[in-house]
């Protein structure tokens, strides 16, 4: 019962913290947003009045007044004659029910303005190569980690040390453009960017290794430039327990080193190794924006970008929505993992530790 209190207060406590940050980004992005709303309302009235051939024979006047009476029911569709908080407020509680309204400019492949649709149909491809790219990074990287930190001193642990130092310091984007010239154009092994051939193959066994064969060299480059890192953070946490007296204690009674290891050691370092990698796949769902671009991948760190270079606030907002959606569950979720890997940790409706 204990644990499901916890959860539950952590529960209230996300949705708490959720609401309040969106709030926050309602009100700083209200003024923009209305004022785009409202300069696309005055455009379709006066295109409603003076293109339609019903009303030549008006008066400049009567023309006017039309326009007037157009803009303020619209005006109230959009639900801009309500007081400001009002306006904010709704604003806040949409983007809770993931209601993001519709694009300015941008539209999905189908050809539908609507927000969610167009984030929508970008996550998936964010998430076949970053997040898969983080999962290979993550298994190679503990696996090595672990390896090395019970070899200290040996040559891999070495190598992986100057390897996570070298690659760590070089952006993503600078080793894609270095792995597009050599491996794209020089050894012309893979294509330079872009997610399918143009024309797509029409088969889909065809299209599916098209793809395939497009991601390749992105993944490639994300686990290059990570897998180090990840490497040298898991030898440094696991040697860090490796030290502690409850290990030198089981190797004193003769429990065996590997019982030791995977049985002790890895279960006191799972933590901080389970923070990491929740906050890498959920940090992967976001994209690159750079490294996106450089491969022409149409993911979600494409489409902020176009959304930002056109000015198309809905989906900018609608994209930090969904990560601070994301981050702030996120949180919820480590800390009921915390209380499930760390005995340590003791739970209580208060979050007491």
């Amino acid at each position: 019962m204990a644990v499901v209190r916890y959860l539950a207060f952590r529960i209230v406590n996300a949705l708490i913290i959720l609401f309040l940050v969106l709030l926050i980004t309602a009100v700083m992005m209200n003024e923009y947003v209305e004022d785009q709303i409202r300069t696309d309302i005055r455009e379709r009235a006066y295109q409603e009045i003076y293109r339609n051939p019903q009303y030549a024979q008006w008066t400049e006047e009567q023309k006017q007044r039309a326009v007037q009476e157009r803009i303020k029911f619209y005006e109230q569709q959009y639900g801009l004659d309500q007081p400001y908080h009002i306006r904010v407020l709704y604003r806040t509680v949409d983007a809770m029910m993931f209601n993001f309204g519709n694009a300015m400019v941008l539209k999905s492949a189908g050809g539908s303005p609507v927000v969610s649709d167009i984030i929508l149909e970008a996550l998936p491809r964010t998430i076949l190569l970053f997040t898969t790219g983080t999962i290979v990074t993550i298994v190679i990287g503990i696996l090595l980690g672990i390896k090395a930190a019970t070899k200290v001193g040996s040559l891999l642990d070495r190598t992986i040390s100057t390897f996570a130092m070298f690659t760590y310091s070089l952006p993503m984007w600078w080793v894609g453009m270095i792995f597009i010239f050599y491996f794209s154009y020089t050894l012309g092994i893979f294509p330079s960017g872009g997610m399918v051939s143009i024309p797509p193959p029409e088969e889909p066994m065809a299209y599916a290794l098209d793809v395939l064969y497009h991601l390749a060299l992105p993944l490639i480059v994300f686990v290059f430039v990570n897998f180090g890192g990840w490497s040298y953070a898991t030898r440094s946490i696991v040697l860090n327990v490796l030290t502690e007296d409850f290990v030198n204690t089981a190797r004193a009674k003769g429990v065996p080193e590997r019982k030791i290891l995977y049985g002790h050691v890895l279960r006191t370092a799972s933590p901080p190794i389970v923070t990491s990698t929740t906050l890498a796949i959920l940090g992967s769902i976001g994209g690159a924006i750079i490294t996106e671009a450089v491969f022409n991948w149409p993911g979600i760190g494409r489409l902020f970008y176009q959304a930002i270079l056109n000015g198309d606030m809905p989906v900018v907002i609608g994209l930090t929505y969904i990560s601070t959606f994301l981050y702030v569950f996120a949180i919820l979720a480590l800390d009921f993992a915390y209380a499930l890997l760390d005995p340590r940790i003791k739970v209580g409706v208060g979050g007491g530790r």
